[in-house]
């Protein structure tokens, strides 16, 4: 990311201490450097803890400051707990949580089996229930207030074939976000959602276009032809998380340059037309990412 782009001044989040899951790559990464760019302390938790240390080692040299990784499977609320304990132990209360860790791949829903319906709900549903109420309920007890911040998507308001999963899961998120922001509006604490359009990352593009097989967000479909920045994403990220912003409550923003109002931003027009071949062979690639995936963990 060109950080020279963010638009806040120098230490705007001097004093801020926030979570963020996944943090380690794609998205997450982005944002955790321009809040690290900005001054706050970072934390960042990934299943590869490997990963999530040399990212934070990365982002320290280039920037100075302090981000800790943690090791930390969301879909395990025993881990969550014991994870929050340690950023508590660490420094104090979070003022900040990022909930951006999620898993998502194509698939014609006939084809789906429940292992893989439950690998995505479990992260994006489960796994982001579990870090907003274990941080909730221990701020709740503390009196003290915090911004959350989900990374969403625009399917959260038109659904998307091919991905029901993730689609599922994100509008559950989009409720929990308009539900805790009036519950615990009360207690400091504010709930916000971004839905990101075009945002081109490794695993996005392994797992939602093997082989080139795009969704209809991509940019020859979208209003303004072209895809979105990394700062541009982590301006509005800041915005939302950092001081100024404290009346804004309970909302989804798109982030997409108009790609929702054009085209719905869903997968129907880019994948409806497979046959049973092409389905196998991106199945077969996307596989071949889980594997590689699976070994990188385990090494």
């Amino acid at each position: 990311m060109d950080v020279s782009k963010l638009m806040f001044r120098e230490n705007f989040l001097a004093g801020e201490r926030i979570l963020v899951t996944g943090g380690g790559t794609g998205l997450g990464r982005e944002m955790t450097e321009a809040f690290l760019k900005l001054g706050a302390v970072v934390h960042i938790c990934g299943r590869r803890q490997g990963t999530a240390e040399e990212t934070a080692r990365e982002l320290m040299a280039q920037h100075g400051g302090t981000v800790v990784a943690h090791g930390c499977d969301i879909r395990d609320a025993d881990a969550v707990a014991a994870m929050v304990d340690a950023i508590w132990e660490e420094g104090g209360a979070l003022t900040g949580v990022v909930n951006n860790a999620a898993g998502n791949f194509i698939s014609r829903t006939e084809d789906l089996s429940i292992n893989g319906f439950n690998a995505i709900s479990d992260i994006v549903f489960r796994g982001t229930f579990y870090v907003t109420h274990t941080i909730g309920k221990r701020l709740i007890d503390e009196g003290k207030g915090a911004s959350f911040l989900s990374i969403l998507t625009t399917w959260v308001w038109n659904g998307s074939a091919f991905v029901v999963p993730s689609a599922m899961s994100k509008s559950a998120i989009n409720t929990m976000t308009q539900s805790l922001a009036v519950e615990w509006g009360r207690y400091g604490m504010r709930f916000n959602a971004i839905a990101p359009g075009l945002f081109p990352t490794k695993g996005m593009s392994a797992r939602l276009s093997p082989g080139g097989r795009g969704d209809n967000s991509n940019i020859d479909n979208n209003p303004m032809g072209r895809a979105g920045e990394m700062h541009e994403l982590a301006n509005l990220a800041v915005f939302l998380m950092g001081p100024g912003a404290e009346y804004v409550n309970g909302q989804t923003i798109a982030i997409d340059g108009a790609g929702y109002q054009a085209t719905g931003g869903t997968f129907w027009n880019a994948l409806s037309g497979l046959g049973d071949e092409e389905w196998d062979n991106l199945r077969n690639l996307i596989k071949g990412t889980n594997a590689q995936d699976k070994a990188d963990r385990t090494t």
